[in-house]
């Protein structure tokens, strides 16, 4: 007769830490999902973008919008990670969510309440992702033992 082994139960402390990454995982997959349809755009070359002349930055709106998808893309791959706690996928999320913020920074004049909203989604995702020492994570993709209250 072989004892199944149990898993004890998780702290207070282990069920924020998964927390603030379920919603970092969440949300960097709603923000590359949206940079996805943002490239879409503008490799479409829609009326919605704004036009400015003299810009620092300036890119043909089609070479942001190939940024953004390629952006979008790989955030959405990380966002799968994170629901697995991978240590790589927490790297990879805080990089995409930094690069998504300079995309959005430098492509400001183009969509700007867009950019705005996008780089304060991807600020809160690098705070979710760093705030959670690596001890304090519990498997978001296993099956959580009951809680005894």
């Amino acid at each position: 007769m072989t004892a199944t082994p149990t898993r004890p139960a998780p702290t207070a402390k282990q069920d924020t830490a998964s927390g603030l990454t379920a919603f970092a995982s969440v949300m960097l997959f709603i923000v590359g999902v949206l940079d996805i349809f943002r490239g879409i755009m503008a490799i479409a070359e829609d009326d919605i973008f704004v036009t400015t002349r003299n810009y620092v930055f300036e890119f043909d709106l089609t070479s942001w919008g190939w940024i953004h998808l390629a952006l979008g893309v790989i955030a959405v791959i990380v966002s799968i990670g994170l629901l697995q706690t991978a240590m790589w996928a927490r790297v990879a999320g805080v990089v995409i969510a930094g690069l998504v913020i300079i995309a959005n920074f430098l492509s400001l004049p183009y969509y700007p309440v867009w950019s705005v909203v996008m780089i304060a989604l991807s600020g809160a995702i690098i705070w979710a992702l760093c705030v959670v020492r690596r001890g304090d994570l519990f498997d978001l993709s296993e099956e959580r033992p009951p809680r005894n209250l």
